[in-house]
Parts: structure tokens; sequence; C-alpha cells
């Protein structure tokens, strides 16, 4: 075996568990927003909580077909960009505690595993600024 191959496979298995997000903090009572944007095809799109699953997103909270918004689990969860111009920066209305935790904006490209997955955590604090 190569030496290259086995520091390869070594930086593989030490980057494995590793993952990072994008941290989006906001404060209990006020609008909270999550940006997604893309480029190319207008296309289909979801956003759930937790981390997205290999072909779906999970716990859906507002999908849209890339012109309106078809479903809305809540109306605190809004998507207030232009979806026909690729924004789909979710907005979530009177945030709560509740709320902190990751989510995930899934955008549905052609061809096999070819989808934009954007995951943030959210972090909500009281009005006094403790967590």
């Amino acid at each position: 075996m190569h030496p290259w191959v086995a520091i390869l496979g070594l930086l593989l298995l030490l980057t494995d568990g590793v993952t990072s997000y994008s941290q989006v903090t906001g404060r209990t009572g006020e609008s909270v927003r999550l940006p997604c944007l893309y480029t190319g095809e207008i296309t289909t799109a979801c956003w759930g909580r937790g981390e997205c699953s290999w072909w779906s997103c999970r716990e859906d909270i507002i999908q849209t077909d890339g012109y309106k918004v078809t479903f809305q689990k809540d109306r605190r969860y809004q998507l207030r960009g232009y979806i026909g111009e690729r924004n789909l920066t979710l907005t979530i209305k009177n945030a709560d505690p509740s709320d902190s935790g990751l989510y995930c904006c899934r955008i549905e490209k052609k061809g096999w595993f070819n989808d934009i997955i954007i995951t943030q955590e959210l972090s909500i604090r009281d009005s006094s600024g403790d967590m």
C-alpha cells in the first residue's frame, strides 16, 4: 500500500465525525431568518427540522414548487423572499426557545444525489440574553 493511500484514509477517518453548520441566533418573541439561496434552474424545495436525509427533508415545515408555497406546517414559518428568484430564506415569526436546533433547506436538483442541502443551527435566547 502506498503511503499516500494510508494518509488519505486517516484523514477521511478523522474528518468523518466533524460537522459544522452555520449558526443563527435569535431572541424570544422576535422573527428569525435562516438564509437559503441557490442558482440554476428553478425547482422544488423544502425546509425541515433536523438534518436532511438522503432523499427528503425530515419533519417538513414548508415546501415550495419553485414558484409558490405548497405546504406550510404553521403560519409562523414563512418564505418572505421571492421564491422565483431562488430566495428560500425561512422566516420564523415569534421565535421560542423550542425553535432552537437544526434546520435543513433542501433544493431538489435533477439527477441522483445532486440536491443542494443547507443545514443551519438556530439558537433562541430569551429577551435578557440568557439561553
